[in-house]
């Protein structure tokens, strides 16, 4: 890890019921919620419970139990949600130069909606 993990963060609070969610889906391994400023008709952001604070961290760092059972999560959250059918986008900010805006490892899951190009093309 490049730097100690915040545990007073948002994503944190909200895992120890500090502060409410508007919850989608939950097991041993994520919490998953709407995100309360969506981006699109579907905006639900998908947070590994463990204390990893970017997706190098979580990749470096997280077992192998927990790696799975995040990406199997955010797979059946996206059927779940009927999104997985017409097409999604999955992102996750990782550092300054990406806006990473909660320092705890979290997945945008975005669709509903044609979502268009996500990098302006250069032109």
């Amino acid at each position: 890890m490049s730097s100690a993990y915040d545990d007073q963060n948002i994503f944190a609070k909200i895992l120890r019921g500090e502060i409410p969610c508007n919850k989608v889906y939950e097991d041993e391994f994520v919490l998953a919620f709407h995100d309360i400023q969506p981006q699109s008709k579907v905006h639900v952001l998908v947070i590994p419970k463990g204390a990893y604070i970017s997706f190098d961290d979580f990749s470096q760092e997280a077992s192998d139990a927990e790696l799975a059972g995040f990406f199997r999560a955010a797979g059946k959250i996206a059927r779940d949600l009927g999104i997985a059918g017409e097409g999604y986008r999955a992102l996750a900010n990782h550092g300054v130069n990406a806006n990473q805006e909660v320092p705890h490892f979290h997945l945008h899951l975005f669709g509903g909606q044609p979502l268009g190009r996500m990098i302006k093309v250069p032109g």
